[in-house]
């Protein structure tokens, strides 16, 4: 199992990942750090330990935002699909008369014209 050296608030850590896993192991743990970073410019020194915490829970709202707004999209989209399924019967119901207006309209017999139509009537 591959190893990686990350550091987070001056503290070097050694993390086992998946093989292949190393370099975005690397890339959260740079994310993370960049956080506390955030965090201790902002409160400054209140110790490493409650900035992780705050970091930890900043990124863990992130994240609980981010799956709510991906539930929201995912519901839009199943009702958008209900939706245009509603729309499709609609065309194919509204076809379906068109057609038989059409053969309905074809199927006459000779008017008072003499088979002129319309265009025959004056």
């Amino acid at each position: 199992m591959p190893h990686v050296n990350v550091t987070i608030a001056g503290k070097s850590y050694r993390m086992a990942c998946g093989p292949g896993e190393e370099d975005h192991l690397a890339a959260l743990a740079k994310s993370f750090d960049d956080r506390v970073t955030e965090m201790r410019g902002t409160f400054g020194e209140i110790g490493d330990m409650r900035l992780h915490v705050m970091a930890s829970l900043t990124l863990a709202d992130e994240l609980h935002e981010a799956r709510r707004r991906i539930a929201d999209l995912e519901r839009g989209a199943a009702q958008g699909a209900a939706e245009q399924a509603r729309l499709a019967g609609g065309v194919g119901v509204a076809a379906e008369r068109i057609d038989r207006l059409a053969r309905a309209l074809s199927g006459q017999s000779v008017g008072p014209s003499g088979g002129k139509g319309e265009q025959g009537r004056e």
